[in-house]
């Protein structure tokens, strides 16, 4: 009896350990991302997926959000709208997420927002979304300001772009684009400064994604005798339009647009005919904040973090859990009530990584204000969800990817401003 007794002492025990250790456990919140994983932008998809992750692996080293791991749930748009949309919604109806980040193309994040976030309460943050569309919709109140985007607008690249052009003396250049808004659009705002500074377009093609060729298309755009090509396209599609080009006799004098500055692309094409091409990407300040940043990337992936959308991912993660930690809820509408309260303000600088969240946790425990400068730098939305930033120009020598130059704000500006004068 006394054997008996003492164990069952000892099971009810061990049963109370375990129950009190369940209920110590941390609790989870689930943060979704909606990425072009697979598709024609397989080629930068995946490291992009992999930034957002590191935000969360660095927030949940610090402690997480409010007392709670954060589970990053990616799921694949495949490119494709509808996809997309199905995917947003079981992230928000199933897996109840009260932020999505995402997603890449313009054509994919903007259905997302109108039927998907903004009805929901969801707050989206964009990486790599630059559609001037997203500014009017806002303008109009359609976002409800429920969207954000950590990368600038297209225009300022379009602009950036037709001065690189009429620097190296084009006169005459064939577009070639994706037919998406961000397609059509960086395609319309190029044409419009490409002639403000005194050069023709030639020719405006679209094109649609995952074809097994374009000699169509191609073959269009070589008609108006052009000197030159803009071709604007995710990394497979691009690499088939651009041998094509080749193929067909197009000029070697290329530009190229940012989601193009790829390894896989260069490699496709082959590097020894992309010695004249220069292409375009987001850039980031210089300072602590991006430092922090790429010397963590580089200890996770033992690789540069050269490709597009790694900076402006982290940091539209960054964003969505230091508001959430601000809100003090994983609430869709507090989330985009706190984003402008921890960036763009007076408040302590943070910055990327464990140590840096850890330390904005503290101070937002403590009721102080902080403002977040992230791996692209200093970060400030406006009234639209929109942000400003630097440039930079790559190429390619001697079969590598290469930074030829950075534009800062202050040029990019003077540059939009020698367009409207003109």
């Amino acid at each position: 009896m006394r054997r008996y007794l003492c164990s069952t002492a000892a099971a009810l025990a061990a049963t109370t350990f375990a129950a009190g250790s369940a209920s110590a456990q941390s609790c989870e919140v689930n943060v979704g991302a909606v990425l072009s994983v697979t598709g024609s932008m397989a080629a930068i998809g995946s490291a992009i997926g992999d930034a957002g992750q590191l935000a969360v692996d660095h927030f949940n080293e610090a402690g997480g959000v409010n007392g709670c791991d954060v589970n990053y749930i990616l799921r694949d748009d495949q490119g494709s709208p509808n996809v997309g949309v199905d995917a947003a919604k079981t992230l928000v109806e199933i897996e109840n997420v009260p932020v999505i980040l995402g997603a890449i193309q313009s054509g994919i994040s903007l259905p997302i927002l109108s039927s998907v976030t903004v009805p929901a309460g969801v707050t989206q943050i964009s990486c790599c979304s630059s559609a001037p569309s997203f500014t009017e919709l806002a303008e109009e109140g359609g976002t409800d300001g429920y969207w954000f985007r950590t990368l600038p607008t297209d225009r300022p690249q379009a602009v950036v772009m037709a001065t690189i052009a009429r620097e190296k003396g084009y006169e005459r250049i064939a577009v070639v684009h994706v037919n998406s808004d961000y397609g059509n659009s960086l395609a319309g705002n190029f044409e419009q400064a490409f002639e403000a500074l005194g050069g023709e377009v030639s020719s405006i093609t679209p094109y649609n994604q995952e074809q097994a060729s374009y000699r169509a298309e191609i073959n269009r755009a070589l008609q108006g005798d052009p000197d030159s090509l803009f071709l604007i396209a995710f990394p497979a599609d691009g690499a088939t339009a651009a041998r094509e080009w080749i193929s067909f006799g197009g000029s070697q004098n290329m530009l190229l647009s940012n989601a193009l500055r790829a390894e896989e692309f260069v490699n496709a094409v082959g590097a020894q005919y992309l010695t004249e091409a220069v292409g375009i990407d987001n850039a980031q300040v210089e300072g602590e904040s991006v430092e922090a940043f790429n010397a963590s990337w580089k200890e996770q992936y033992e690789s540069d973090p050269s490709g597009p959308g790694l900076h402006t991912m982290y940091d539209a993660a960054a964003v969505a859990l230091l508001a959430m930690e601000q809100a003090g809820e994983a609430d869709g509408t507090a989330i985009r009530d706190s984003v402008r309260e921890i960036t763009g303000g007076e408040g302590e600088e943070v910055y990327p990584g464990p140590e840096g969240f850890a330390k904005a946790k503290e101070l937002i425990a403590a009721g102080e204000p902080i403002r977040y400068v992230g791996a692209t730098g200093p970060i400030t939305f406006d009234d639209n969800g929109d942000v400003t930033g630097p440039y930079l120009t790559w190429g390619v020598e001697d079969g590598a990817l290469v930074t030829l130059d950075t534009w800062d704000i202050e040029r990019v500006n003077e540059a939009m401003a020698g367009v409207s004068e003109e």
